[in-house]
């Protein structure tokens, strides 16, 4: 809906006051419209199990090997970016590779970019030629490859899709990005844009079976744009009744939203920049990472995280109730760096001996602490201890009486005390402390 303040200003102050009220009405009752469906509900319950997922950041922008922003830092013009695809020719691309590789991480779904703010998308579009298919010397369609593997494997797949595009003529007025540089007209049609991203949606829920979701990016470059969000969540909902959508605009949900996402942030927190403003709302939640610096492929970039850094994030993670998306870069020929596999392998291993503290938990009776969080599935609660050297850890009582207390690692006996005063105490040898996580497992009464 647009507002036109043109049409106030004959109108009194009542009349001001009353048309007012009517317009906030109507804005409340048409956000109460959406109830998902029971499907979506089923596939909601499914995304909180499933704790872990794999991010895929891949486009022509690989042949640079500067990430997916290259474009923009590096203000290259349409024109000239036009011609980076006659260079794309993954040739060592293996859907199936990339698949094992997130099963043997022990992820159980992948969300990969099928339109980044390049606006070149990475399957056969018929909407628009700018695309894998007909752009490239490879000349096929990775997503619909990629898809049909995910189902061999049980591993649900979301479409990253950007709102915003620094390609397409229409997008305009242009944001805080891609700017006069590109060469881009100044003038268009804004609504024809989103008719454009809302065909595009489309072939993708449509072509490639059941899609988990879509995950939106780019609206904070327009934040107070009309980006009729209504129209096109609702257009989702109607062909995947099950798909989740969610949004990385970095404020509170918005209605027609499934899960919530934080972008290299835990819930809450707001290391970034990125989100002053954003609540934690009711929805599942969310948290991305990157292994490295980088999101899309960057030949420079070696600043590789630590396996106990990847598990601890992804211990937190679920200690805040949040899924762990963790991403990786494909290089220009297809295949994965072989630092990323790696430290991929090394986290399913460790989640083959302990995610049972992970999988199918919500967030624990205690918030997170300095020296952890805490997990809890059923009657079962999961003690993370991820800092701490002392052989006795004081936590807060929550009401609910222990009924036995054992190291998860070997099922041995941890000694402890409820007191009425202090708390509960935990008494665990030096020698049993983990260096990444000393998982203490309390069974209730």
């Amino acid at each position: 809906m647009q507002f036109n303040q043109n049409y106030m200003k004959p109108i009194n102050h009542l009349g001001k006051t009353i048309l007012f009220i009517l317009f906030s009405v109507c804005l409340v009752n048409a956000q109460e419209k959406y109830e998902p469906t029971p499907e979506n509900k089923k596939n909601r319950e499914w995304f909180q199990d499933a704790k872990f997922g794999l991010f895929i950041h891949w486009g022509v922008y690989s042949v640079l090997g500067d990430g997916e922003w290259v474009m923009n830092e590096q203000q290259i013009p349409i024109k000239t970016y036009e011609k980076i695809p006659a260079f794309f020719n993954p040739t060592e691309f293996d859907a199936k590779a990339w698949v094992q590789t997130a099963k043997a991480a022990g992820m159980k779904y992948i969300t990969i970019t099928s339109k980044h703010h390049d606006g070149f998308a990475m399957w056969d579009s018929k909407v628009s030629d700018y695309n894998i298919v007909k752009k490239t010397p490879y000349g096929k369609d990775v997503l619909k490859m990629l898809a049909e593997e995910c189902r061999k494997e049980g591993i649900k797949l979301f479409f990253y899709h950007s709102h915003l595009d620094w390609h397409h003529p229409d997008y305009f007025p242009r944001g805080k990005t891609g700017g006069s540089w590109t060469g881009r007209p100044e003038s268009g049609e804004w609504f024809k844009y989103l008719d454009y991203m809302d065909a595009q949606l489309t072939e993708l829920l449509t072509n490639y079976g059941d899609v988990a979701g879509i995950w939106f990016d780019g609206l904070w470059d327009k934040k107070d744009a009309d980006w009729r969000l209504s129209k096109t969540y609702s257009l989702i909902h109607k062909l995947q009744p099950a798909a989740l959508v969610g949004n990385n605009h970095h404020v509170a949900p918005y209605d027609g939203e499934d899960f919530q996402m934080f972008e290299k942030d835990l819930p809450g927190h707001n290391t970034t920049g990125f989100s002053p403003e954003q609540k934690i709302g009711d929805l599942p939640k969310e948290t991305c990472e990157t292994i490295n610096y980088s999101w899309g492929f960057n030949l420079k970039d070696q600043g590789h995280k630590s396996k106990k850094e990847l598990i601890q994030y992804l211990i937190k993670a679920a200690g805040y109730g949040a899924n762990f998306l963790l991403n990786v870069g494909p290089m220009p020929n297809g295949k994965i760096q072989t630092e990323h596999v790696e430290k991929l392998k090394l986290m399913g291993e460790w989640l083959a001996a302990n995610g049972e503290t992970i999988y199918g938990t919500r967030g624990g009776p205690l918030s997170a602490r300095d020296w952890g969080v805490t997990t809890q599935k059923g009657n079962k609660v999961y003690i993370h201890i991820l800092d701490w050297q002392d052989e006795s850890l004081i936590i807060p009582s929550w009401g609910k009486k222990i009924k036995s207390a054992k190291l998860f690692k070997d099922k041995s006996a941890v000694k402890f005390t409820e007191n009425a005063e202090f708390g509960i105490i935990l008494k665990i040898p030096k020698a049993k402390l983990d260096e990444i996580d000393t998982i203490v497992e309390l069974e209730l009464k």
